[in-house]
């Protein structure tokens, strides 16, 4: 379990060894008379022109607007970016009562580097000073170097998830909200995702591939949400509650989609292949009621629902105390 505070292992160091070091006797900051750019001696950022150190416009380490090494006014550090992001992160799962954090994801790794959960780097967040330029610029829309140290996460907690990106959080709770499996644009072409809807009602989409480690967190939120969800659905279903998702439609008795329907009894087998729901009826014959195209929203949820009200059918009873 991560407690999803991380800190920028390439943070900024002052150099220890002085590649020039200063001789006994010679004035590291000459004063001579009507040299405009000569500093007072004995001031700690006294520089000259054409020391190696000198911060003169052109050179490679000169804080020059535009440079790789330059420093922007106001612009926090990354691991002082890292700390405000996980402050705000944190306030707005207490406000939402999503319990405690049970890891943290960030980007992909991308190099020695990139930044995000690395390879076996589970639970890992923001990690590096050079941002993975490409992933920031899709995930959050930015495209610049300020954009490049932004930072994007996904937190899992006990009740919910967090995603920070593009300047600001979303919040899910896993008993509200409403999951949907399907197939997006991504700059490597068609990908894998999940559509939630967050506490304020928004769509957001998770790409498989905006985080690191998709295998794990992708069923986990389905986990999460189905037993989030599942008992509030089958006490509905006990008080004669018809429950829809997309186009199947789920009773008591009974599972079907549009004119077509089979009693529990009837239903042999259920399976979810590819974002389809399919039933398979005991003459043996499959019916495929709807695909990963049309979105079923809260798929897991259904696919747990139909799997007890099956198992749990009258004449399954019957068989089983006659076993």
């Amino acid at each position: 379990m991560s407690d999803g505070s991380h800190r920028d292992r390439s943070a900024d160091s002052a150099g220890d060894d002085d590649p020039f070091p200063t001789r006994t006797g010679d004035d590291p900051s000459p004063t001579r008379a009507g040299d405009p750019s000569a500093t007072h001696p004995g001031t700690p950022s006294a520089t000259h022109p054409g020391t190696p150190s000198a911060t003169h416009p052109g050179t490679p380490s000169a804080a020059h607007p535009g440079t790789p090494s330059a420093a922007r006014p106001g612009d926090p550090s990354p691991a002082r970016a890292d700390q405000l992001l996980l402050a705000r992160v944190s306030e707005a799962a207490g406000r939402a009562r999503l319990g405690r954090r049970q890891a943290t994801y960030g980007a992909p790794f991308t190099g020695p580097e990139g930044w995000g959960a690395g390879p076996g780097g589970r639970g890992a967040g923001p990690g590096g000073r050079g941002a993975a330029v490409g992933v920031a610029r899709r995930l959050l829309g930015v495209g610049g170097p300020a954009g490049a140290r932004a930072r994007a996460r996904l937190d899992l907690y006990e009740r919910g998830l967090t995603v920070a990106g593009a300047g600001r959080i979303h919040v899910v709770r896993y008993d509200s909200t409403v999951v949907r499996r399907r197939r997006v644009l991504s700059p490597q072409g068609l990908a894998r995702a999940y559509v939630l809807v967050d506490v304020d009602g928004e769509r957001m989409v998770l790409r498989c591939g905006d985080f690191g480690h998709p295998e794990v967190w992708g069923p986990e939120i389905r986990r999460a949400v189905t037993d989030a969800q599942l008992p509030r659905a089958l006490a509905a279903l006990a008080e004669g509650a018809r429950l829809a998702f997309g186009p199947v439609w789920v009773t008591r008795e009974a599972v079907g989609s549009r004119g077509a329907s089979l009693r529990w009894e009837q239903v042999s087998r259920i399976e979810v292949l590819n974002g389809s729901f399919a039933v398979r009826a005991a003459a043996g014959r499959w019916q495929v009621w709807g695909t990963v195209a049309s979105g079923i929203p809260n798929l897991c949820v259904l696919q747990a629902l139909a799997e007890h009200l099956a198992a749990t059918a009258p004449h399954r009873r019957d068989d089983d105390k006659r076993n």
